[in-house]
């Protein structure tokens, strides 16, 4: 008997129990549904004029909402590359946007936004082609400074170095009078560059971070506008360029068409190395000497056989 009645009470118990919680959550969303703000288009809005006071024009209608600008890029399209499905998400707004994503890496449609780079979303391609265009800028005429300098007298020829011949491709030679072997200077630097690239990783993720975080008191340089691409600021922005929008655009424009032709040309003198054992510079000259027995063809010819 005793098992019987216990089951019984503990039925009635679950039963009062789950009225119980039926109840409070009906009272509950009884009084979310009245501190739920109405709608836009049902309220008023009651605004007090002082007498004589003008009215100002009606605002725009807030139903329209624009998701992409709507702006004419005939005249932004590329030759060859152009994709017109890309120019129906790519509006423009980005330096040196010229409708050119054939892999649709930018197309916010594809994996919840992230784009057909997985992993690898349209904000951090973006940022990332600007910090490499910059790279290759400084690499390309780092690379043939040294040759036109030794040519013109400017430095001993004895340091005007080839650059794979400087210790980059060890195979390729190695440069002994540094002040420390080629090794040493490898490490150190992997050091020096790996603190200022996560120190660069850390504002990408938190832009406005490193001005804000201890740097032996100079972190005040570091403040700009909170963009990672584009910190501005005393320290990265010292001669104060783009004063305003439009010259900031510019700006921003001839920068990556001229780090764009810097990685190309990055590339080239890579495989001109490989090539012809030549710096990029001695290729110039031997091209402009002979257009038609040294040029690419030619060079391939030479190296791959006939």
């Amino acid at each position: 008997f005793l098992p019987v009645a216990l089951y019984i009470y503990l039925c009635n118990r679950l039963v009062q129990e789950t009225a119980r919680m039926a109840s409070l959550f009906a009272k509950t969303q009884a009084l979310q549904g009245l501190t739920t703000k109405a709608p836009k288009s049902l309220r008023r809005q009651v605004v007090v004029r002082a007498e004589g006071e003008q009215q100002p024009p009606a605002p725009a209608a807030e139903a329209k909402q624009t998701s992409v600008a709507k702006v004419d890029r005939s005249k932004d399209v590329l030759y060859v590359g152009s994709d017109a499905a890309a120019l129906k998400y790519l509006d423009g707004t980005l330096p040196g946007d010229y409708g050119f994503d054939p892999l649709g890496l930018l197309d916010p449609t594809v994996s919840n936004g992230q784009g057909a780079g997985g992993f690898v979303n349209p904000r951090w391609l973006q940022y990332s082609e600007v910090i490499h265009a910059r790279w290759a800028m400084l690499g390309a005429a780092g690379c043939i400074a040294p040759e036109i300098l030794g040519k013109a007298g400017v430095i001993p020829a004895e340091t005007a170095v080839d650059w794979f011949r400087t210790g980059v491709i060890p195979p390729a030679g190695v440069y002994k009078d540094f002040w420390a072997d080629p090794f040493t200077l490898f490490f150190i630097e992997v050091v020096a560059i790996q603190f200022a690239e996560l120190k660069r990783l850390q504002d990408y993720k938190n832009p406005g971070s490193q001005s804000r975080q201890y740097f032996l008191g100079l972190e005040g340089l570091f403040k700009g506008s909170d963009n990672p691409a584009y910190p501005g600021g005393p320290f990265f922005n010292f001669a104060n360029f783009g004063k305003t929008e439009a010259e900031m655009k510019k700006l921003k424009l001839n920068e990556i068409k001229n780090g764009r032709l810097a990685m190309l040309a990055m590339f080239g003198y890579g495989a001109q190395a490989v090539i012809t054992g030549d710096g990029p510079f001695d290729n110039l000259l031997a091209h402009l000497a002979d257009p038609t027995g040294a040029n690419l063809i030619t060079n391939l010819g030479g190296k791959f056989g006939q």
